[in-house]
Protein backbone atom coordinates (compact mmCIF):
# COMPACT_ATOMS: atom_id res chain seq x y z
CA UNK A 1 0.00 0.00 0.00
CA UNK A 2 1.38 3.40 -1.00
CA UNK A 3 2.02 5.66 1.98
CA UNK A 4 -0.33 8.63 2.21
CA UNK A 5 1.19 11.80 3.66
CA UNK A 6 -0.72 14.91 4.65
CA UNK A 7 0.62 18.26 5.85
CA UNK A 8 -0.84 21.17 7.76
CA UNK A 9 0.64 24.60 8.45
CA UNK A 10 -0.79 26.40 11.47
CA UNK A 11 -0.16 30.15 11.45
CA UNK A 12 -0.64 31.19 15.06
CA UNK A 13 -0.14 34.52 16.80
CA UNK A 14 2.90 33.31 18.73
CA UNK A 15 4.23 30.36 16.74
CA UNK A 16 3.91 28.89 13.28
CA UNK A 17 4.08 25.14 12.93
CA UNK A 18 4.29 22.58 10.14
CA UNK A 19 3.12 19.05 10.92
CA UNK A 20 3.25 16.13 8.51
CA UNK A 21 1.09 13.06 9.10
CA UNK A 22 1.18 9.53 7.73
CA UNK A 23 -2.20 7.88 7.33
CA UNK A 24 -2.15 4.47 9.04
CA UNK A 25 -3.80 1.32 7.71
CA UNK A 26 -6.68 1.87 10.10
CA UNK A 27 -7.27 5.38 8.72
CA UNK A 28 -5.90 7.34 11.68
CA UNK A 29 -3.07 9.83 11.32
CA UNK A 30 0.42 9.38 12.79
CA UNK A 31 2.63 12.44 13.21
CA UNK A 32 5.97 11.98 11.45
CA UNK A 33 7.32 15.55 11.28
CA UNK A 34 6.80 18.61 13.47
CA UNK A 35 8.59 21.87 12.68
CA UNK A 36 8.10 24.96 14.84
CA UNK A 37 9.00 28.58 14.15
CA UNK A 38 8.57 31.38 16.69
CA UNK A 39 7.23 34.17 14.46
CA UNK A 40 5.26 36.21 17.06
CA UNK A 41 3.15 37.78 14.31
CA UNK A 42 1.05 39.48 17.00
CA UNK A 43 3.93 41.86 17.73
CA UNK A 44 3.85 43.09 14.11
CA UNK A 45 0.36 44.58 14.35
CA UNK A 46 0.58 48.38 14.13
CA UNK A 47 -1.63 51.04 15.75
CA UNK A 48 -4.20 50.66 12.95
CA UNK A 49 -4.32 46.90 13.56
CA UNK A 50 -2.61 46.15 10.25
CA UNK A 51 0.12 43.54 9.96
CA UNK A 52 3.23 45.54 9.04
CA UNK A 53 5.41 44.88 6.02
CA UNK A 54 8.01 43.34 8.35
CA UNK A 55 5.33 41.03 9.71
CA UNK A 56 4.23 39.96 6.24
CA UNK A 57 7.86 39.32 5.30
CA UNK A 58 8.27 37.21 8.44
CA UNK A 59 5.18 35.21 7.51
CA UNK A 60 6.33 34.64 3.92
CA UNK A 61 9.90 33.70 4.82
CA UNK A 62 8.68 31.18 7.41
CA UNK A 63 6.23 29.63 4.95
CA UNK A 64 8.98 29.30 2.35
CA UNK A 65 11.22 27.57 4.88
CA UNK A 66 8.37 25.13 5.54
CA UNK A 67 8.11 24.48 1.80
CA UNK A 68 11.68 23.13 1.82
CA UNK A 69 10.56 20.49 4.34
CA UNK A 70 7.41 19.73 2.33
CA UNK A 71 9.49 18.96 -0.76
CA UNK A 72 10.91 15.85 0.92
CA UNK A 73 7.48 14.15 1.01
CA UNK A 74 5.02 13.05 -1.63
CA UNK A 75 1.99 14.72 -0.14
CA UNK A 76 -1.62 13.91 -0.86
CA UNK A 77 -2.78 17.22 0.60
CA UNK A 78 -1.38 20.40 2.17
CA UNK A 79 -3.60 22.64 4.28
CA UNK A 80 -2.53 26.06 5.54
CA UNK A 81 -4.66 27.73 8.21
CA UNK A 82 -4.32 31.06 10.01
CA UNK A 83 -5.85 32.03 13.33
CA UNK A 84 -6.32 35.12 15.55
CA UNK A 85 -3.65 37.58 14.42
CA UNK A 86 -4.37 37.22 10.70
CA UNK A 87 -8.12 37.00 11.35
CA UNK A 88 -8.13 40.20 13.43
CA UNK A 89 -5.81 42.19 11.13
CA UNK A 90 -7.58 44.87 9.10
CA UNK A 91 -5.41 44.05 6.07
CA UNK A 92 -6.03 40.28 6.22
CA UNK A 93 -7.07 40.14 2.56
CA UNK A 94 -3.78 41.76 1.53
CA UNK A 95 -1.83 39.40 3.78
CA UNK A 96 -3.57 36.38 2.28
CA UNK A 97 -3.00 37.54 -1.31
CA UNK A 98 0.71 38.27 -0.79
CA UNK A 99 1.36 35.02 1.10
CA UNK A 100 -0.34 32.91 -1.56
CA UNK A 101 1.43 34.70 -4.40
CA UNK A 102 4.89 34.45 -2.78
CA UNK A 103 4.61 30.84 -1.55
CA UNK A 104 2.00 29.14 -3.71
CA UNK A 105 0.31 27.88 -0.54
CA UNK A 106 -3.44 28.57 -0.34
CA UNK A 107 -4.23 30.12 3.04
CA UNK A 108 -7.47 29.56 4.90
CA UNK A 109 -8.28 32.11 7.61
CA UNK A 110 -10.29 30.35 10.30
CA UNK A 111 -13.26 32.01 11.93
CA UNK A 112 -13.56 32.07 15.72
CA UNK A 113 -16.20 29.35 15.55
CA UNK A 114 -14.03 27.12 13.35
CA UNK A 115 -10.99 27.50 15.61
CA UNK A 116 -13.01 26.47 18.67
CA UNK A 117 -14.70 23.62 16.79
CA UNK A 118 -11.45 22.04 15.64
CA UNK A 119 -10.12 22.00 19.19
CA UNK A 120 -13.24 20.18 20.37
CA UNK A 121 -13.03 17.72 17.48
CA UNK A 122 -9.42 16.87 18.33
CA UNK A 123 -10.26 16.19 21.98
CA UNK A 124 -13.28 13.92 21.45
CA UNK A 125 -11.43 11.89 18.79
CA UNK A 126 -8.29 11.33 20.85
CA UNK A 127 -9.52 10.87 24.44
CA UNK A 128 -12.17 8.86 26.26
CA UNK A 129 -13.73 11.98 27.79
CA UNK A 130 -17.49 12.04 27.15
CA UNK A 131 -18.32 15.44 28.70
CA UNK A 132 -15.99 18.36 29.35
CA UNK A 133 -14.83 21.90 28.65
CA UNK A 134 -11.86 22.61 26.38
CA UNK A 135 -9.59 25.65 26.53
CA UNK A 136 -7.02 26.59 23.92
CA UNK A 137 -5.05 29.73 24.68
CA UNK A 138 -3.07 31.08 21.76
CA UNK A 139 -1.14 34.30 21.42
CA UNK A 140 -4.11 36.45 20.40
CA UNK A 141 -7.27 34.56 21.32
CA UNK A 142 -8.62 31.92 23.71
CA UNK A 143 -11.17 29.35 22.58
CA UNK A 144 -13.47 27.47 24.94
CA UNK A 145 -16.05 24.78 24.16
CA UNK A 146 -18.48 22.67 26.15
CA UNK A 147 -19.43 19.19 24.95
CA UNK A 148 -21.79 16.54 26.34
CA UNK A 149 -21.77 12.88 25.30
CA UNK A 150 -19.07 13.84 22.77
CA UNK A 151 -21.40 16.35 21.06
CA UNK A 152 -20.52 20.05 20.87
CA UNK A 153 -23.02 22.12 22.85
CA UNK A 154 -21.39 25.57 23.21
CA UNK A 155 -18.30 27.38 21.93
CA UNK A 156 -16.78 30.84 22.21
CA UNK A 157 -13.60 32.69 21.28
CA UNK A 158 -12.29 35.38 23.62
CA UNK A 159 -10.24 38.15 22.01
CA UNK A 160 -7.41 37.82 24.54
CA UNK A 161 -4.43 35.46 24.41
CA UNK A 162 -1.16 34.88 26.23
CA UNK A 163 0.62 37.67 24.32
CA UNK A 164 -2.09 40.26 24.98
CA UNK A 165 -2.56 39.27 28.63
CA UNK A 166 1.10 39.80 29.46
CA UNK A 167 0.38 43.52 29.05
CA UNK A 168 -1.13 43.30 32.56
CA UNK A 169 2.43 42.89 33.86
CA UNK A 170 5.14 45.54 33.86
CA UNK A 171 7.81 42.81 34.02
CA UNK A 172 7.99 39.09 33.29
CA UNK A 173 7.52 38.23 36.98
CA UNK A 174 4.30 39.97 38.04
CA UNK A 175 3.49 41.54 41.38
CA UNK A 176 0.70 40.17 43.58
CA UNK A 177 -1.37 43.21 42.65
CA UNK A 178 -0.90 42.60 38.91
CA UNK A 179 -1.86 38.95 39.32
CA UNK A 180 -5.01 39.96 41.20
CA UNK A 181 -5.94 42.46 38.47
CA UNK A 182 -5.54 39.80 35.77
CA UNK A 183 -7.49 37.28 37.86
CA UNK A 184 -10.38 39.75 38.28
CA UNK A 185 -10.38 40.52 34.55
CA UNK A 186 -10.49 36.83 33.62
CA UNK A 187 -13.29 36.07 36.09
CA UNK A 188 -15.37 38.89 34.59
CA UNK A 189 -14.72 37.56 31.06
CA UNK A 190 -15.58 33.95 31.89
CA UNK A 191 -18.73 34.91 33.75
CA UNK A 192 -20.15 36.46 30.58
CA UNK A 193 -20.79 32.84 29.53
CA UNK A 194 -23.29 31.22 31.93
CA UNK A 195 -22.49 27.75 30.54
CA UNK A 196 -18.96 27.98 31.95
CA UNK A 197 -19.96 28.23 35.61
CA UNK A 198 -20.06 25.36 38.11
CA UNK A 199 -19.97 22.53 35.59
CA UNK A 200 -17.94 20.03 37.67
CA UNK A 201 -16.52 18.40 34.51
CA UNK A 202 -12.93 17.91 33.31
CA UNK A 203 -11.17 20.99 31.92
CA UNK A 204 -9.12 19.92 28.89
CA UNK A 205 -6.15 22.11 27.98
CA UNK A 206 -4.98 22.35 24.37
CA UNK A 207 -1.92 24.02 22.88
CA UNK A 208 1.68 24.93 23.72
CA UNK A 209 1.05 26.73 27.00
CA UNK A 210 -0.94 23.77 28.37
CA UNK A 211 1.87 21.40 27.29
CA UNK A 212 4.46 23.57 29.05
CA UNK A 213 2.37 23.66 32.23
CA UNK A 214 2.28 19.85 32.30
CA UNK A 215 5.97 19.49 31.44
CA UNK A 216 6.96 21.80 34.29
CA UNK A 217 4.75 19.94 36.77
CA UNK A 218 6.05 16.55 35.64
CA UNK A 219 9.65 17.71 36.10
CA UNK A 220 8.89 19.15 39.54
CA UNK A 221 7.37 15.79 40.60
CA UNK A 222 10.01 13.68 38.80
CA UNK A 223 7.11 11.93 37.10
CA UNK A 224 8.18 8.38 36.13
CA UNK A 225 6.00 7.80 33.03
CA UNK A 226 6.65 9.21 29.57
CA UNK A 227 4.03 11.16 27.65
CA UNK A 228 1.85 14.25 28.03
CA UNK A 229 -1.41 13.34 26.32
CA UNK A 230 -4.25 12.66 28.79
CA UNK A 231 -2.09 13.65 31.78
CA UNK A 232 -4.23 14.68 34.76
CA UNK A 233 -3.67 17.58 37.18
CA UNK A 234 -5.71 19.26 39.90
CA UNK A 235 -6.23 22.79 41.18
CA UNK A 236 -3.44 22.48 43.76
CA UNK A 237 -1.00 21.27 41.06
CA UNK A 238 -1.68 24.28 38.82
CA UNK A 239 -1.31 26.60 41.82
CA UNK A 240 1.96 24.91 42.78
CA UNK A 241 3.46 25.55 39.33
CA UNK A 242 2.19 29.13 39.37
CA UNK A 243 3.70 29.79 42.82
CA UNK A 244 7.01 28.32 41.72
CA UNK A 245 7.25 30.41 38.55
CA UNK A 246 6.20 33.68 40.22
CA UNK A 247 8.84 33.15 42.94
CA UNK A 248 11.73 33.05 40.45
CA UNK A 249 14.08 35.79 39.38
CA UNK A 250 13.38 36.84 35.76
CA UNK A 251 16.72 35.49 34.51
CA UNK A 252 15.93 32.03 35.92
CA UNK A 253 12.51 31.74 34.28
CA UNK A 254 13.74 30.72 30.78
CA UNK A 255 15.87 27.99 32.39
CA UNK A 256 12.97 26.17 34.02
CA UNK A 257 12.88 22.48 33.04
CA UNK A 258 9.92 21.80 30.77
CA UNK A 259 9.41 25.44 29.77
CA UNK A 260 10.17 26.45 26.18
CA UNK A 261 12.34 29.56 26.09
CA UNK A 262 10.00 31.23 23.62
CA UNK A 263 7.13 30.88 26.14
CA UNK A 264 9.01 32.14 29.20
CA UNK A 265 7.38 35.58 29.04
CA UNK A 266 3.84 34.31 28.43
CA UNK A 267 3.57 31.15 30.56
CA UNK A 268 2.43 32.95 33.73
CA UNK A 269 -0.53 34.75 32.10
CA UNK A 270 -1.45 31.48 30.37
CA UNK A 271 -1.44 29.60 33.67
CA UNK A 272 -3.67 32.33 35.13
CA UNK A 273 -6.20 31.54 32.40
CA UNK A 274 -6.15 27.81 33.21
CA UNK A 275 -6.35 28.36 36.95
CA UNK A 276 -9.12 30.97 36.83
CA UNK A 277 -11.17 28.90 34.38
CA UNK A 278 -10.66 25.81 36.54
CA UNK A 279 -12.11 27.68 39.52
CA UNK A 280 -14.94 29.21 37.46
CA UNK A 281 -16.23 25.87 36.23
CA UNK A 282 -15.29 24.11 39.51
CA UNK A 283 -13.56 21.55 37.36
CA UNK A 284 -13.28 17.90 38.25
CA UNK A 285 -9.66 17.95 37.05
CA UNK A 286 -7.36 19.43 34.38
CA UNK A 287 -6.39 17.09 31.54
CA UNK A 288 -3.94 17.84 28.76
CA UNK A 289 -4.74 16.99 25.16
CA UNK A 290 -1.70 16.98 22.89
CA UNK A 291 -4.11 16.88 19.98
CA UNK A 292 -5.44 20.29 19.02
CA UNK A 293 -6.49 22.53 16.17
CA UNK A 294 -4.22 20.93 13.55
CA UNK A 295 -5.47 17.45 14.36
CA UNK A 296 -9.06 18.68 14.38
CA UNK A 297 -8.70 20.01 10.84
CA UNK A 298 -7.59 16.60 9.61
CA UNK A 299 -10.19 14.72 11.61
CA UNK A 300 -12.71 16.74 9.62
CA UNK A 301 -10.98 15.69 6.40
CA UNK A 302 -11.08 12.03 7.45
CA UNK A 303 -14.76 12.32 8.34
CA UNK A 304 -15.53 12.82 4.65
CA UNK A 305 -14.22 9.30 4.07
CA UNK A 306 -15.77 7.82 7.23
CA UNK A 307 -19.15 9.54 7.01
CA UNK A 308 -18.95 10.74 10.61
CA UNK A 309 -16.98 13.44 12.41
CA UNK A 310 -16.54 11.19 15.45
CA UNK A 311 -14.50 8.00 15.67
CA UNK A 312 -16.89 5.39 17.12
CA UNK A 313 -14.35 4.06 19.62
CA UNK A 314 -11.16 5.99 20.26
CA UNK A 315 -9.53 3.32 22.45
CA UNK A 316 -10.25 0.41 20.12
CA UNK A 317 -8.78 2.36 17.20
CA UNK A 318 -5.66 3.13 19.21
CA UNK A 319 -5.22 -0.52 20.23
CA UNK A 320 -5.67 -1.54 16.59
CA UNK A 321 -2.77 0.80 15.72
CA UNK A 322 -0.57 -1.12 18.16
CA UNK A 323 -1.69 -4.43 16.69
CA UNK A 324 -0.73 -3.16 13.23
CA UNK A 325 2.57 -1.59 14.35
CA UNK A 326 3.81 -4.76 16.05
CA UNK A 327 2.39 -7.30 13.60
CA UNK A 328 0.29 -9.05 16.22
CA UNK A 329 -1.92 -11.88 14.98
CA UNK A 330 -5.67 -11.15 15.27
CA UNK A 331 -6.56 -14.85 15.07
CA UNK A 332 -4.37 -15.67 18.06
CA UNK A 333 -5.63 -12.62 19.98
CA UNK A 334 -9.27 -13.65 19.63
CA UNK A 335 -8.48 -17.25 20.57
CA UNK A 336 -6.55 -16.28 23.71
CA UNK A 337 -9.36 -13.89 24.58
CA UNK A 338 -11.91 -16.72 24.30
CA UNK A 339 -9.88 -19.03 26.56
CA UNK A 340 -9.27 -16.21 29.03
CA UNK A 341 -12.98 -15.47 29.30
CA UNK A 342 -13.70 -19.12 30.12
CA UNK A 343 -11.26 -19.11 33.04
CA UNK A 344 -12.23 -15.58 34.15
CA UNK A 345 -15.94 -16.46 34.33
CA UNK A 346 -15.28 -19.66 36.26
CA UNK A 347 -13.16 -17.86 38.86
CA UNK A 348 -15.76 -15.13 39.15
CA UNK A 349 -18.91 -17.28 39.38
CA UNK A 350 -17.34 -19.71 41.84
CA UNK A 351 -16.18 -16.94 44.17
CA UNK A 352 -12.50 -17.83 43.79
CA UNK A 353 -11.64 -14.24 42.83
CA UNK A 354 -13.72 -11.11 43.31
CA UNK A 355 -14.03 -9.95 39.71
CA UNK A 356 -16.26 -7.42 37.96
CA UNK A 357 -16.90 -5.87 34.56
CA UNK A 358 -14.01 -3.40 34.93
CA UNK A 359 -11.61 -6.26 35.62
CA UNK A 360 -12.73 -8.04 32.45
CA UNK A 361 -12.31 -4.88 30.40
CA UNK A 362 -8.75 -4.59 31.71
CA UNK A 363 -7.90 -8.21 30.90
CA UNK A 364 -9.59 -7.99 27.50
CA UNK A 365 -7.54 -4.93 26.52
CA UNK A 366 -4.37 -6.59 27.76
CA UNK A 367 -5.16 -9.74 25.78
CA UNK A 368 -4.92 -7.72 22.56
CA UNK A 369 -1.37 -6.71 23.42
CA UNK A 370 -0.09 -9.61 25.48
CA UNK A 371 3.69 -9.85 25.05
CA UNK A 372 3.89 -7.55 22.05
CA UNK A 373 7.52 -7.10 23.19
CA UNK A 374 8.34 -10.35 21.37
CA UNK A 375 8.42 -8.13 18.27
CA UNK A 376 11.68 -6.69 19.64
CA UNK A 377 13.20 -9.62 21.50
CA UNK A 378 11.55 -12.89 22.57
CA UNK A 379 13.91 -13.49 25.50
CA UNK A 380 13.11 -10.15 27.18
CA UNK A 381 9.55 -9.90 25.89
CA UNK A 382 8.04 -8.92 29.26
CA UNK A 383 10.43 -5.99 29.76
CA UNK A 384 9.82 -4.66 26.26
CA UNK A 385 6.06 -5.12 26.54
CA UNK A 386 5.93 -3.19 29.80
CA UNK A 387 8.15 -0.36 28.59
CA UNK A 388 6.34 0.07 25.26
CA UNK A 389 2.85 0.12 26.76
CA UNK A 390 3.71 2.19 29.82
CA UNK A 391 5.51 4.87 27.80
CA UNK A 392 3.52 5.10 24.59
CA UNK A 393 0.49 7.32 24.23
CA UNK A 394 -2.67 5.25 23.87
CA UNK A 395 -5.59 7.47 22.89
CA UNK A 396 -8.54 6.79 25.17
CA UNK A 397 -6.47 5.76 28.21
CA UNK A 398 -5.39 8.01 31.06
CA UNK A 399 -1.85 7.49 32.37
CA UNK A 400 -2.82 5.23 35.30
CA UNK A 401 -5.04 3.12 33.03
CA UNK A 402 -2.17 2.77 30.58
CA UNK A 403 0.11 1.60 33.38
CA UNK A 404 -2.45 -0.99 34.53
CA UNK A 405 -2.68 -2.31 30.97
CA UNK A 406 1.12 -2.56 30.78
CA UNK A 407 1.38 -4.43 34.09
CA UNK A 408 -1.19 -7.07 33.08
CA UNK A 409 -0.05 -7.55 29.47
CA UNK A 410 3.61 -7.92 30.46
CA UNK A 411 3.12 -10.31 33.39
CA UNK A 412 5.88 -12.90 33.70
CA UNK A 413 6.07 -13.72 37.42
CA UNK A 414 5.63 -12.08 40.83
CA UNK A 415 9.24 -10.92 41.08
CA UNK A 416 9.26 -9.17 37.69
CA UNK A 417 5.82 -7.67 38.42
CA UNK A 418 7.17 -6.13 41.62
CA UNK A 419 10.12 -4.67 39.72
CA UNK A 420 7.81 -3.08 37.15
CA UNK A 421 5.37 -1.63 39.68
CA UNK A 422 7.98 -0.37 42.19
CA UNK A 423 8.25 3.25 40.87
CA UNK A 424 4.44 3.49 40.87
CA UNK A 425 3.73 1.56 44.08
CA UNK A 426 2.03 4.49 45.80
CA UNK A 427 -0.38 4.86 42.86
CA UNK A 428 -2.25 1.75 44.04
CA UNK A 429 -3.64 0.28 47.24
CA UNK A 430 -2.22 -3.09 48.30
CA UNK A 431 -5.41 -4.86 47.19
CA UNK A 432 -5.27 -3.16 43.79
CA UNK A 433 -1.67 -4.31 43.28
CA UNK A 434 -2.66 -7.88 44.16
CA UNK A 435 -5.60 -7.75 41.74
CA UNK A 436 -3.38 -6.54 38.88
CA UNK A 437 -0.88 -9.32 39.60
CA UNK A 438 -3.59 -11.96 39.61
CA UNK A 439 -5.12 -10.69 36.37
CA UNK A 440 -1.66 -10.78 34.80
CA UNK A 441 -1.11 -14.36 35.98
CA UNK A 442 -4.48 -15.40 34.58
CA UNK A 443 -3.69 -13.93 31.17
CA UNK A 444 -0.20 -15.42 31.17
CA UNK A 445 -1.68 -18.89 31.81
CA UNK A 446 -4.21 -18.71 28.98
CA UNK A 447 -1.56 -17.24 26.67
CA UNK A 448 0.51 -20.41 27.32
CA UNK A 449 -2.41 -22.49 26.06
CA UNK A 450 -1.68 -21.09 22.60
CA UNK A 451 2.10 -21.02 22.96
CA UNK A 452 2.72 -22.14 19.35
CA UNK A 453 0.00 -19.90 17.89
CA UNK A 454 -1.70 -22.89 16.24
CA UNK A 455 -4.97 -22.80 18.25
CA UNK A 456 -4.40 -26.44 19.25
CA UNK A 457 -6.43 -25.94 22.44
CA UNK A 458 -10.03 -25.67 21.33
CA UNK A 459 -11.83 -25.42 24.65
CA UNK A 460 -11.51 -25.65 28.43
CA UNK A 461 -13.80 -27.33 30.97
CA UNK A 462 -13.15 -26.49 34.62
CA UNK A 463 -14.40 -28.33 37.72
CA UNK A 464 -13.84 -27.61 41.37
CA UNK A 465 -13.22 -30.56 43.66
CA UNK A 466 -12.68 -29.56 47.28
CA UNK A 467 -9.21 -27.98 47.26
CA UNK A 468 -8.51 -28.69 43.60
CA UNK A 469 -9.28 -27.01 40.30
CA UNK A 470 -9.38 -29.57 37.49
CA UNK A 471 -8.86 -28.20 33.99
CA UNK A 472 -9.87 -30.50 31.14
CA UNK A 473 -8.23 -29.03 28.06
CA UNK A 474 -9.67 -30.19 24.73
CA UNK A 475 -7.12 -30.25 21.92
CA UNK A 476 -6.73 -31.02 18.24
CA UNK A 477 -3.26 -32.09 17.09
CA UNK A 478 -0.04 -32.28 19.12
CA UNK A 479 -0.47 -30.34 22.33
CA UNK A 480 2.95 -31.11 23.85
CA UNK A 481 4.36 -27.52 23.68
CA UNK A 482 1.17 -26.06 25.15
CA UNK A 483 1.11 -28.65 27.94
CA UNK A 484 4.74 -27.93 28.82
CA UNK A 485 4.21 -24.17 29.03
CA UNK A 486 0.91 -24.44 30.93
CA UNK A 487 2.41 -26.81 33.53
CA UNK A 488 5.21 -24.29 34.10
CA UNK A 489 2.76 -21.42 34.51
CA UNK A 490 0.01 -23.06 36.57
CA UNK A 491 1.79 -22.33 39.88
CA UNK A 492 0.78 -18.65 39.49
CA UNK A 493 -2.83 -19.74 38.98
CA UNK A 494 -2.57 -21.91 42.10
CA UNK A 495 -1.38 -18.95 44.17
CA UNK A 496 -4.26 -16.71 43.13
CA UNK A 497 -6.85 -19.52 43.57
CA UNK A 498 -5.20 -20.79 46.76
CA UNK A 499 -5.73 -24.39 45.66
CA UNK A 500 -4.03 -27.03 43.55
CA UNK A 501 -4.54 -26.89 39.78
CA UNK A 502 -4.53 -30.10 37.76
CA UNK A 503 -4.33 -30.03 33.97
CA UNK A 504 -5.69 -32.84 31.80
CA UNK A 505 -5.00 -32.45 28.09
CA UNK A 506 -7.27 -34.66 25.99
CA UNK A 507 -8.10 -35.07 22.33
CA UNK A 508 -11.22 -33.25 21.20
CA UNK A 509 -11.70 -35.76 18.36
Amino acid sequence: MKKQYYAIIDIGSNTMRLVIYLQERGGRLKEVENVKAVARLRTFLDLNNNLSKAGINKLVSTLNSFKDVLSVYQLKEVICVATATIRQANNKDVIKAIAEQETGLPMRILSEEEEAYYGYLAVVNSTSIETGITVDIGGGSTEVTYFENRKLIQSHSFSFGALTLKDFFANEIPTDEELEQLHSYLIAQFRTLPWLTERDVPLIGIGGSARNLVQIEQNMKEYPLAGLHQYKMYDKDIQMVNNYLTSLNPEKLPKVEGLSKDRADIIIPAIQVFHTLYQTIQAECFILSRKGLRDGVFYEQLSKEMGSILFPNVLEDSIQELINDYNLEPKQIMHVQYLTRKVFDFLKHNGIMHLDKNDWNLVKRASYLCHLGEYIDAESSAQHTFYLLANRTIDGLMHKERLMLALIASYKNKTVFKQFIQPYKNWFLKEERRKLRHLGALLKFTYCLDATKRQVVKDITIHRKKTELIFTIHCVGDWTPEEYQAEKQKKHLEKLAKMEVKLHFISAM
